[in-house]
Parts: structure tokens; C-alpha cells; sequence
């Protein structure tokens, strides 16, 4: 699943990928804002992207994505 988080005064976004489902992203960005000190998310590759509350735009979370199998329809 795709996540986009967009930083104050930051004109690009930082773009990557998770393993974690939407609620559980929800529910870390949740507690971030809410009186927690930190952003803390893990991406597919096992790094850690941690990001001051503070700052925090916006974040995106996309919807998980099925792989698909086939050629499909054009």
C-alpha cells in the first residue's frame, strides 16, 4: 500500500510503500496526532521513516492494492 506525507513548508512529499493495513497506518498517524512526539512507519523494505508531529501536512493512505494475474483488458 501506497502512503504520501505531505510536510509543513516542505514543497515535495515523501511517497513509499507498506506492508501495514490502512487502519493500523490510521491508527499510528492517529496517535502522532494526538500528543504523540513522533510519526513512526515502517516501509516494505524494513526502513523506518519517523517524522516530528509537529510538522505533519497530511497523510495519505492508499488503499491496498491485489496483484494481478493475466494480461487483463486494455
Amino acid at each position: 500500500m501506497e502512503i504520501k506525507i505531505g510536510i509543513q513548508n516542505v514543497g515535495r512529499e515523501i511517497v513509499f510503500e507498506s506492508a501495514e493495513t490502512p487502519e493500523a497506518v490510521a491508527e499510528l498517524v492517529s496517535r502522532a496526532m494526538n500528543g504523540g512526539a513522533e510519526l513512526r512507519l515502517k516501509d516494505t523494505k524494513g526502513r523506518v521513516v519517523i517524522i516530528p508531529s509537529s510538522v505533519l501536512g497530511y497523510v495519505e493512505i492508499g488503499a491496498e492494492e491485489t496483484r494481478r494475474v493475466g494480461f487483463g483488458a486494455l
